[in-house]
């Protein structure tokens, strides 16, 4: 039997498709308009003429984009704190997140206050960086690791989705002569893939688009990120360096032509390693959230 839908429950998804409408709208128009600017002639661009689509066709900011060796310099670092950074975050997530979830574990609970007391006060900007200073980790790579290590905030889901998982599982792998790290390399990890995945991402896109621990820790330019150089390019005005004697009548363009190429490129990485990732992102949040 099909039942005819009211009025107000019509109207109620109008009004929902529309605000998603809108939502989508937003939220593409700046990557869209950002793209068509990197390509467009740059004096269109001068002219503020781009408005969605390009005018005209050219790839000379991206040749400039790719000959600069501070972009390549920046990639590589960004690319190396991606993968190293994240690696240690997730396996330092583990493993503070296993004991946590354990009933038999007497401690956690004053642990668990410990590690959500951080997550309202934390030490600040001097205390952490006298941490990191002493540790002679400044102006170092491994400085920028070891000062992101771990969230609260990510503990807690871990945790949360540890405790959903069976107590018969880990009782079965016991009477097997288990102990707790097979528990955990046999049940657990395999079982978590989809919050361990989120939880990656969390961390990933953190590290990539982060410049602010950079900023603070490190001075050697070779060392900057990507996020850092694209900071330059975009706050200093450190890309009319790279445009040729010959265009100073299309500085403007060439230059906001550079810039949004840059972005372009800053952002390639991340729109590669998300669909990988996505079929496991709203299943690991929700487990990760609630329990049972």
């Amino acid at each position: 039997m099909v039942h005819k839908r009211s009025a107000g429950s019509m109207a109620a998804d109008i009004i929902i498709y529309a605000i998603l409408l809108f939502l989508v709208v937003i939220t593409l128009y700046p990557v869209i308009y950002v793209f068509s600017t990197s390509i467009s002639n740059p004096v269109s661009v001068m002219k503020n003429e781009v408005f969605l689509l390009p005018k005209g066709f050219d790839l000379g900011a991206y040749k400039q984009v790719f000959k600069n060796n501070s972009i390549w310099t920046g990639y590589l670092n960004s690319i190396f704190l991606l993968f190293v950074d994240t690696t240690i975050n997730v396996i330092m997530n583990i493993c503070a997140a296993f004991p946590l979830s354990r009933k038999k574990f007497c401690f956690r609970r004053g642990f668990m206050l410990m590690i959500v007391f951080t997550m309202f006060f934390s030490g600040g900007m001097i205390p952490t960086y006298l941490v990191v200073d002493s540790l002679h980790l400044t102006n170092s790579l491994f400085g920028l690791v070891i000062a992101s290590a771990v969230s609260a905030f990510n503990i807690i889901i871990m945790r949360s989705f540890f405790e959903s998982i069976p107590d018969s599982l880990e009782e079965a792998v016991k009477i097997d002569g288990g102990n707790d790290l097979n528990v955990l390399l046999q049940i657990f990890i395999p079982l978590s893939k989809p919050v361990i995945a989120v939880i990656a991402l969390y961390y990933g896109v953190g590290h990539w688009n982060g410049f602010t621990q950079a900023l603070i820790y490190i001075r050697d330019r070779n060392l900057y990120p990507l996020q850092l150089i694209l900071r330059e390019l975009l706050l200093q005005n450190a890309v009319k360096d790279m445009v040729a004697a010959s265009d100073v009548g299309d500085l403007l363009g060439a230059t906001r032509s550079i810039q949004y190429a840059t972005i372009v490129v800053s952002i390639i990485p991340m729109l590669l390693i998300y669909p990988f990732l996505q079929r496991y992102f709203v299943k690991g949040v929700m487990i990760g959230a609630v329990k049972g």
